[in-house]
C-alpha cells in the first residue's frame, strides 16, 4: 500500500508513519530524510543540494522530484511506501502523479490530520525528537514522555528539541502551511482517495492510529 500523510506541523505525521511501518513492513520516506541521505552518499543531486543550501537557496522542485525518483526506484519502495511530508505544493503533487505513472504504482490513502491550532502549539513546543538517521522517533515532555528522561525509547540516542520548535516560529510555519501545502486537501478530495483524520481535542497517538487503521479497514 501507498500512504501519503498531510498536517500541518505538529500534526502527528511522523509518528503515524512509524506506526504504519510498524503495521505494514514498508519505508517511510521524507523530503528531508531523502535529502540528507543524497548529501550523505555525495550522490549528484546530494552534491548539488548541498552547494544551493550553502548559498542560502531554496532547493527547486525538480531537484527533490529527481531525489523522490530514484527513491522510489528502490527495491524496498516495490510493495509501498509511506510519504511524510511531500508533496508540499500542488506543483509538487502534479510532479508526484507523474512519478507514480512511470514507476507504475498509485496512491491507496491520502491521509490528511486535522488538528486545531491551539493544540499544535502545545505539541510542538513540548517536542523531542530522536535525531539519529533511520530511527526519527517522536516524544512529547507531557503526552508522550520517554521512558528515561532525555532518551529514546528506540535507539538510546539522546534527544532534542528542535532550534524551530518555539511559539513564534510555529505560528509562522502554520502560515506557511495553510497558504502552500493545504490547498493539496482540494487537489486530493476528488480522488477518492482523499480521508481526514480529525482531532477535536487532546488525543493519543494510539487513538488517532486506531482512526487511521478504521480509515484502512474500509
Amino acid at each position: 500500500m501507498i500512504f501519503m500523510l498531510l498536517g500541518a506541523p505538529g500534526a502527528g505525521k511522523g509518528t503515524q508513519a512509524q506506526k504504519l511501518v510498524e503495521k505494514y513492513g514498508i519505508p517511510q520516506i521524507s523530503t528531508g530524510d531523502l535529502l540528507r541521505a543524497n548529501v550523505r552518499e555525495g550522490t549528484t543531486l546530494g552534491v548539488e543540494a548541498k552547494k544551493a543550501m550553502d548559498a542560502g537557496k531554496l532547493l527547486s522542485d525538480d531537484l527533490i522530484i529527481n531525489m523522490m525518483d530514484g527513491r522510489l526506484g528502490k527495491a524496498d519502495c516495490q510493495k509501498g511506501f509511506i510519504l511524510d511530508g511531500f508533496p508540499r505544493t500542488v506543483a509538487q503533487g502534479e510532479a508526484l502523479e507523474g512519478l507514480l505513472k512511470k514507476h507504475g504504482m498509485k496512491l491507496d490513502f491520502v491521509l490528511s490530520f486535522e488538528v486545531p491550532e491551539e493544540e499544535l502549539l502545545g505539541r510542538l513546543t513540548g517536542r523531542l525528537s530522536c535525531p539519529k538517521q533511520g530511527c526519527n522517533a517522536m516524544f512529547h515532555v507531557r503526552s508522550n514522555p520517554p521512558k528515561v528522561a532525555g532518551v529514546c525509547d528506540k535507539c538510546g540516542t539522546g534527544l532534542i528539541t528542535r532550534s524551530d520548535d518555539n511559539e513564534a516560529t510555529i505560528k509562522n510555519r502554520l502560515v506557511v502551511y495553510n497558504s502552500q501545502t493545504a490547498p493539496l486537501k482540494d487537489f486530493y478530495r476528488k480522488s477518492g482517495k482523499y480521508f481526514e483524520v480529525k482531532t477535536k481535542g487532546p488525543s493519543t497517538p494510539e487513538g488517532t492510529f486506531a482512526r487511521v487503521l478504521e480509515i484502512v479497514g474500509k
